[in-house]
């Protein structure tokens, strides 16, 4: 898996340059970003024809919309005409179509295009030939995926399969309705940190005795180092006084109907590569998107979904929301506080894996393998 001069007990990470050299993080946007499925917004977010929200994915930006067959649609952000951007909005709204601000090319909400300035004099210029670049889509868990491959790998065995891989089946986070599922608060983060460093944090648990004592009163079992993404279909316990997954083990909010038996009182975390982490507590899901932007800085956006009544209704979901926001700015500080010292001589090599890390070896494994690398030996 890495070096062989190290013991069994002992794995080496990836090179501190992995993390810091430009040059990597372009390969890692051209072979992971743009070729993977990438989990781009929240459908509720597109709640009507028209409705739009412009994504980074790796080097391109992507204009996903709803078209007015309520379908979702997405395009690269780029007029067809000279290349400007078309939306420079994060998010919006429009009646009907799309329109540069260059040259008034506009198109509908199905990439064809509809006017152009003296269009009718240019027979030459196709409406659908020279319509948005389209991107493939799938929805799934209510959230829009996107995949920017001509020849998109398939979704279920990528993204379905990473929470088979976790879970066991797809059916246990399906139980959870996450795509009937209310936003009750989004908060977005902004990490100066490399991607990786991010996931690999969420992979294990080694510090969560450290830097974790919220969240270790709630998960006991957390304090001795093992993260619960290292076992197979295994979800950490709630401790025997813990009455729901909040700031004080106080009681949580309504239970999700569909959630088994086996599941109550349990917090399972699973990663989807390249940039989803899904964290599942009995009354309420938390779903963390990466957008990476540099190569030492990445914006984190986390939702808290819940059981729709209960977003309505104005219930009072601080508790929970607070003990998730600080395990989050936790890891981040300690992401941050990791970032410099991958540019030192003294990681130039990399660092080492213990016992309860040993899976992150795996993640480094597909890291090369994503970018055509071999790990040193």
């Amino acid at each position: 898996m890495t070096s062989t001069s190290l013991p069994d007990s002992l794995i080496a990470t990836l090179p501190g340059t992995s993390y810091t050299d430009p040059a990597i993080f372009a390969q890692e946007q051209e072979f992971i970003f743009e070729s993977m499925w990438f989990c781009a917004v929240r459908s509720s977010e597109l709640a009507k024809p028209g409705a739009f929200r412009t994504v980074d994915v790796g080097r391109e930006s992507i204009l996903v919309t709803r078209a007015r067959d309520n379908s979702i649609r997405a395009y690269f952000n780029v007029c067809r005409h000279r290349g400007a951007r078309l939306c420079t909005e994060e998010a919006g709204e429009v009646k009907r179509a799309f329109q540069c601000p260059y040259h008034a090319w506009t198109y509908g909400l199905d990439g064809k295009l509809v006017a152009a300035p003296n269009l009718t004099k240019m027979p030459d210029v196709g409406r659908t030939e020279y319509g948005l670049t389209p991107v493939a889509t799938r929805e799934w868990l209510g959230y829009v995926w996107i995949c920017l491959a001509e020849s998109p790998p398939s979704f279920d065995e990528d993204v379905i399969g990473e929470v088979v891989t976790r879970l066991g089946d797809a059916g246990a986070i399906e139980r959870y309705g996450i795509e009937s599922l209310s936003v009750g608060n989004r908060i977005t983060y902004d990490v100066k940190a490399n991607w990786k460093l991010i996931i690999e944090n969420f992979m294990e648990c080694y510090h969560c005795a450290t830097i974790h004592p919220e969240l270790t009163e709630v998960l006991p079992e957390f304090a001795d180092g093992f993260a619960a993404q290292y076992y197979v279909g295994h979800g950490a316990e709630f401790g025997e006084e813990v009455q729901g997954f909040t700031v004080d083990g106080s009681a949580g909010l309504d239970r999700i109907p569909g959630v088994a038996e086996d599941q109550d009182r349990r917090y399972y975390a699973i990663t989807v590569k390249p940039q989803v982490f899904i964290n599942l507590v009995p009354d309420h899901v938390i779903f963390h998107r990466m957008y990476p932007v540099a190569v030492d800085r990445t914006i984190v956006e986390c939702d808290w979904l819940y059981m729709p009544h209960v977003v309505d209704s104005g219930r009072d979901v601080s508790r929970s929301v607070e003990l998730f926001d600080r395990v989050n700015r936790q890891d981040f500080d300690a992401c941050e506080r990791t970032q410099p010292g991958m540019g030192s001589r003294m990681y130039a090599k990399g660092g080492v894996l213990v016992p309860s890390e040993h899976h992150i070896g795996a993640f480094h494994d597909w890291v090369h393998e994503r970018l055509g690398t071999h790990p040193p030996q």
